[in-house]
């Protein structure tokens, strides 16, 4: 009996350096651990109980998602986010779900919209004095149904490499108010647009919810220059939207 057959079934742990990366991403996303913070293997591999090569292993790939940076002589140290990067972030970002809407509406299925209809139930459920975390995880797991559903690997797969950039800067935000009021509200009308099968009508819907976040981060660069100027992202856009 060859290994393959002894294996076939079987689903293996992940390894343990995935582990590490993941409570170490969620803690970067959340702001435990701040941005310019630096990632210090003995200290982390301490805390978690674990040896140094694992927790090696999760950093470099959290420097490979562009959440960590390598420092030569000094180690890595979390990311911090200047305005250049965050337009970057959201131009890429726009440029990518503008395609998977597109491809989305034209593979809708009734077992994705049960699975956004879930999300956006879940969404309703998040109490005011809960952590912002919460409304950040649910936003992106609606995303992740979108690319999920545009059935294009590679798209995923560019998806997955800024996520948590997009995470961050999301956590960060200045405007969560309106960050959480509109959560339900605009993930209720792409959804509702998706459901019409229409891929014109679905890049228009997420050109409106990320378009307007990307003009006002290129508003916020400007105020690098002429600090008189109001913070952008202090409410909602001229639409009503907050962009999330």
């Amino acid at each position: 009996m060859t290994t393959q057959r002894l294996l076939s079934g079987v689903e293996m742990p992940p390894a343990l350096s995935t582990v590490i990366a993941d409570r170490l991403r969620e803690m970067i996303t959340s702001g435990v651990l701040a941005p310019g913070e630096r990632l210090k293997e003995v200290e982390l591999a301490e805390s978690m109980s674990v040896s140094r090569g694992p927790v090696r292993e999760a950093i470099s790939e959290l420097t490979r998602e562009g959440l960590a940076e390598s420092q030569r002589h000094r180690g890595a140290r979390v990311i911090t986010l200047g305005y250049a990067d965050i337009e970057e972030i959201y131009s890429m970002r726009l440029a990518i779900e503008r395609l998977a809407m597109e491809r989305c509406a034209e593979r809708i299925t009734p077992q994705v919209l049960a699975g956004m209809d879930e999300v956006i139930g879940r969404m309703r459920t998040i109490s005011s004095d809960e952590a912002d975390d919460a409304h950040v995880r649910l936003d992106l797991e609606f995303h992740d149904l979108v690319y999920a559903a545009a059935d294009h690997a590679r798209l995923r797969r560019t998806w997955i490499t800024l996520r948590s950039q997009v995470a961050m800067f999301l956590s960060a935000r200045t405007d969560r108010s309106d960050f959480r009021a509109k959560l339900v509200e605009e993930h209720q009308e792409m959804r509702d647009v998706l459901a019409l099968e229409d891929p014109a009508a679905a890049v228009a819907s997420i050109e409106k919810h990320i378009g307007w976040t990307l003009r006002q981060i290129r508003k916020m660069r400007a105020l690098e220059h002429d600090p008189q100027e109001t913070s952008p992202l202090s409410g909602p856009g001229p639409e009503g939207k907050t962009g999330l």
